[in-house]
C-alpha cells in the first residue's frame, strides 16, 4: 500500500486524583473545550468531551501519528495546568495517573456518544467506581483492584 489509513474510535475515561478538588459545574464546559483543543492539536479528532465533577469521558478518533499513552499524557498535563490557572480554587487540582481507553466500533459510535452526552443523568444511578468496573468487565480487561483507586 502506498498510504497508511486508519479510523480508530477511542472512548477515554479518567478521574481526578482522590485528594484533588472537584471540577465545578460552571467550569466544566470550558475545561471540555480546552481538552478538545488539545486533542485537535495532536492531529486527532474529538467527537465529544463530557463528564461530571470527578471524571471525564472523551470519544475521539485517534491519529495514526500518536500513541494513546502520549495523547493522554498531553491531555492531562495541559488541562491540569490550564485549570490551575483558571481560579485559585483549583490550586490542588490533579488527575489520577491511570486511565481507561476502550475501542469503539463504528456501529457503536452513536450509542457511545449518547452515553457520554448523558453523563450527569447516568451518574444519578451509578458511581464512577461501578461504571468503571463495568467497562473493565465488558472489555474483559484484567486488573488488580487495589491499583485502581490508590492515587
Amino acid at each position: 500500500m502506498s498510504q497508511s489509513l486508519s479510523k480508530l474510535y477511542v472512548h477515554l475515561v479518567f478521574h481526578i486524583k482522590t485528594n484533588s478538588c472537584i471540577i465545578r459545574n460552571q467550569d466544566q464546559y470550558a475545561l471540555y473545550a480546552y481538552i478538545a483543543s488539545i486533542i485537535k492539536e495532536r492531529e486527532s479528532m474529538p467527537i465529544i468531551v463530557n463528564g461530571v465533577k470527578d471524571h471525564v469521558h472523551i470519544l475521539f478518533i485517534l491519529s495514526k501519528n500518536i500513541a494513546i499513552s502520549d495523547l493522554v499524557k498531553d491531555i492531562k498535563r495541559h488541562s491540569s495546568r490550564w485549570i490551575k490557572g483558571l481560579d485559585p480554587f483549583y490550586s490542588q487540582f490533579n488527575w489520577q495517573r491511570g486511565y481507561g481507553a476502550f475501542s469503539v466500533s463504528s456501529s457503536l459510535h452513536d450509542k457511545t456518544r449518547n452515553y457520554i452526552l448523558n453523563q450527569e443523568k447516568h451518574h444519578y444511578k451509578m458511581t464512577f467506581r461501578e461504571e468503571y468496573l463495568l467497562f473493565l468487565k465488558e472489555y474483559k480487561i484484567d486488573y488488580k483492584e487495589e491499583y485502581l483507586w490508590n492515587d
